[in-house]
């Protein structure tokens, strides 16, 4: 069977994820985290202005961008209790499983603090503008986007 066999995109709680297809071994190669390479500082100048979410950092120096939807690794969502880690591997980003997956399971990695803090701290701060304030009633904007952000808090 391929690689690319052992996956699907499918619903998730925090909108598309990755699923298994069949059952991937600990240490086993999942996905490749593609894109083309860009300089860091013009990564976090997208981050910033626009909210360019799917950008990988490599170093100090190169970013993956890897916004476009033939990128199938952006589809692993954050996990606290992840399933998959992310290596660099002969200047590739890929994801690895760090245990047993089984048929059904969401591929989840831990995107690390600086996600946290960029997006998700970022998100609930405008929530809490949005409602005033106040955890009464909420639009159901704010609603979708609380449940969404509330499964969504930094591991450390």
């Amino acid at each position: 069977m391929t690689r690319d066999a052992c996956y699907r995109i499918g619903r998730s709680t925090a909108g598309l994820g990755l699923f298994a297809t069949m059952p991937i071994e600990r240490g086993a190669f999942i996905v490749e985290y593609s894109g083309p390479r860009i300089p860091t500082r013009e990564a976090h100048a997208r981050e910033k202005t626009s909210g360019a979410r799917y950008m990988f950092e490599i170093n100090s120096r190169w970013t993956v961008d890897g916004s476009a939807r033939s990128n199938i690794g952006r589809y692993a969502n954050h996990s606290c209790r992840p399933n998959a880690e992310s290596v660099l591997k002969k200047s590739k980003v890929i994801l690895r499983a760090i245990r047993a997956v089984e048929v059904g399971e969401e591929i989840t990695y831990d995107y690390g603090e600086e996600y946290f803090e960029l997006f998700i701290q970022t998100e609930r701060l405008s929530l809490r503008k949005m409602r005033g304030g106040r955890q009464g009633a909420q639009s159901k904007k704010a609603r979708r986007l609380s449940y969404g952000l509330s499964r969504s808090t930094s591991c450390r």
